[in-house]
């Protein structure tokens, strides 16, 4: 690996946020470890990358699951010998569920990936980190404006959420010692596939179905870039990025 290789590890890399923050992360000279559940889609994000003339490697893994998890950093490791950014986007949504209809199965999915997959591919990273030399590095985690205010019916997504914050102030501050810096990006709609749906309406808090505005994910991408981008000796805490006339200001 050359002096001036930087790598970056993104989950969920093989659709939307996860795609558009890899693809820019190369532009911006990084190197990539694609981290993802189906290999298909995580090669198309690295045929996107080549494409451009950037660097990318493919890591199958299912982020809720530890044995996964540190065989695909342990794969990196092996690759790279050093992992400076960790972007931990792999998350799902549950859709809108009243709390006393809410599946217990539901609720072990929606923790399994968004909290209890933040947990592993955290400590991989951080393990990681703090064992190479030189020591330190980056680990943004893809929050969400529910990490500050829910929306109807979302016990398990606001929750893990709202446990994700907790993980970043934690490794932002476990950290110090060995230059490992933590940052939030709280997202307000992005333009994925996964929020096609808000352009036809969905429940608001006072019990109106609204459609509600999105914002380009080139944008988030280059929020990433910008976290990823800073030394060490500096970092953003939290992000929120948002459609600027989403309800969420006002929400309730």
């Amino acid at each position: 690996m050359s002096a001036h290789q930087r790598i970056a590890a993104v989950t969920g890399a093989g659709s939307g946020i996860g795609r558009a923050a890899a693809v820019a992360l190369a532009e911006a000279g990084f190197t990539l470890a694609l981290i993802g559940r189906r290999e298909q889609p995580l090669q198309e994000t690295l045929d996107t990358i080549a494409s451009g003339g950037g660097q990318a490697r493919v890591f199958p893994a299912d982020v809720g699951d530890a044995a996964s998890v540190d065989q695909a950093f342990a794969g990196i490791a092996e690759a790279f010998g050093r992992l400076d950014v960790l972007f931990n986007n792999a998350g799902r949504n549950a859709g809108a569920v009243p709390l006393e209809d809410y599946d217990t199965a539901l609720w072990d999915s929606v923790v399994a990936t968004n909290l209890t997959g933040v947990f592993l591919c955290a400590r991989a990273a951080y393990r990681l980190m703090k064992a190479q030399q030189p020591q330190g590095g980056r680990i943004i985690n893809n929050g969400s404006i529910s990490a500050h205010s829910p929306r109807p019916h979302t016990i398990a997504y606001t929750a893990t959420k709202h446990a994700v914050t907790g993980i970043t102030k934690c490794i932002a501050l476990d950290g110090r010692p060995y230059r490992i810096t933590c940052s939030q990006l709280d997202i307000g709609n992005a333009a994925t596939s996964l929020t096609e749906r808000m352009t036809q309406g969905v429940l608001q808090a006072d019990g109106r179905t609204a459609p509600e505005s999105r914002l380009d994910v080139a944008h988030v991408a280059q929020a990433v870039v910008h976290m990823a981008s800073l030394p060490l000796e500096a970092n953003v805490l939290t992000m929120t990025l948002m459609a600027s006339d989403m309800p969420f200001v006002g929400r309730g």
